[in-house]
């Protein structure tokens, strides 16, 4: 079995692949300060819960964007499980080419989406990811990824409103009944579920534009993603484990 980790900024993803099939999924807040034995602690114990013994994951693949964690991250996974994990960075296959003046500074989860995205739906496609931040990345149909759009994500956003206004609460990101909002609740909510979806497509709409490929692709992941995809007419797919399989592509094409 393929322990697949996606390191965030927010949570720590995982899945257990057999094969080509997720078989458990789990989800832990990313911290820092946490030692190598917390982390081979934790993912023991969620390993357990699902009656998934260490000895049956035979290979473990990560993708982060957290470099301050990773080395304790990293002993932790030696530690607890004896092996050396594969890291998406300089020097592993990806079969994505990157134009980046300074590829370094890609993210390695907008590769292992660009991944994703590009081996299970062809290209040219967009990706959209929707994490701590929300990216909108361009794969075209030779497996190029050259360029690439950052907005602040929808819970960041969100969080930024209640903490800059004082009198604003902390709520539950959904849709509300309507966007005519009479309270201050259905309002912050109004704004922030509509808003985004209005970002979404303007950004959809605008690369399509500039790229000259009007019925270009478009797939979408990431915790809150399917809130707007399911709002919308301009994204596709919505795969909530695109980057778990992203993952499990690289890691086929390193062994």
């Amino acid at each position: 079995m393929l322990l697949a980790i996606d390191v965030g900024n927010t949570n720590i993803t995982m899945a257990v692949f057999d094969k080509e099939k997720i078989v458990a999924t789990f989800r832990i807040t990313t911290n820092i300060i946490r030692t190598s034995d917390e982390y081979g602690l934790l993912i023991l114990e969620c390993l357990e819960h699902r009656d998934i013994k260490k000895e049956r994951i035979t290979d473990i693949i990560i993708a982060s964007v957290v470099p301050d964690l990773m080395y304790s991250l990293n002993i932790g996974i030696i530690k607890y499980f004896g092996k050396q994990a594969i890291v998406v960075g300089p020097g592993v296959k990806t079969g994505i080419k990157l134009t980046n003046p300074n590829p370094k500074e890609i993210g390695a989860d907008r590769i292992v989406d660009a991944v994703g995205a590009y081996e299970m739906f062809g290209g040219p496609v967009i990706v959209i990811d929707f994490g701590t931040a929300t990216t909108f990345d361009y794969i075209s149909e030779d497996g190029t990824f050259p360029i690439g759009v950052t907005a602040p994500g929808i819970r960041l956003s969100a969080t930024a409103l209640w903490q800059g206004a004082a009198k604003l609460p902390e709520i539950e990101i959904k849709k509300p009944d309507s966007i005519l909002a009479r309270e201050t609740v259905s309002s912050l909510q109004a704004g922030i579920v509509y808003g985004y979806i209005g970002l979404t497509e303007y950004i959809i709409d605008k690369m399509k534009e500039e790229l000259g490929l009007p019925n270009i692709k478009v797939v979408a992941t990431g915790g809150l993603g399917k809130l707007i995809a399911d709002e919308t007419k301009k994204i596709d797919v919505y795969d909530i484990d695109l980057t778990m399989h992203g993952l499990r592509l690289i890691y086929e094409k390193n062994i």
